[in-house]
């Protein structure tokens, strides 16, 4: 769970840099700096899991990969949803109000990808006898 941690926060830290990039530095629109930060971290969780957070657990295979990235994808969308919400809904578009509102939405979301990653993508190898 630390090292889970580890990489989740740094994560957080990419999702928020690219965030506050597009969104407030470079003026995108709100949903598409929400969805492209959430897939760059997306990307760098995938290397900090695969080789520090769960390196001893089953090694890297097609089927891993496509079910990060589908668990993934469903964070991004369970994310992207949850601060649309925020946003838009509840009109936390200030800049103080927009970050509340990605940091909301990663904290939701991620708790579901904890889950699914533990259980069903990064599998505890069976040690044979």
């Amino acid at each position: 769970m630390v090292k889970f941690g580890a990489v989740g926060g740094s994560g957080i830290a990419v999702n928020f840099l690219v965030f506050n990039l597009l969104l407030h530095g470079l003026k995108w629109a709100p949903m598409a700096a929400t969805v492209i930060a959430s897939c760059v971290a997306m990307a760098s969780n995938y290397l900090g899991f695969r080789f520090f957070a769960y390196r001893d657990r089953a090694s890297r295979t097609r089927r891993q990969i496509a079910l990060f990235f589908a668990f993934s994808g469903i964070g991004v969308i369970m994310e992207s949803a949850l601060f649309y919400v925020g946003y838009h809904g509840l009109g936390m578009d200030t800049p103080l109000g927009s970050n509340l509102a990605k940091a909301l939405s990663i904290v939701l979301a991620s708790a579901f990808r904890f889950l699914v990653y533990r259980t069903w993508v990064f599998e505890q190898v069976k040690h044979r006898r």
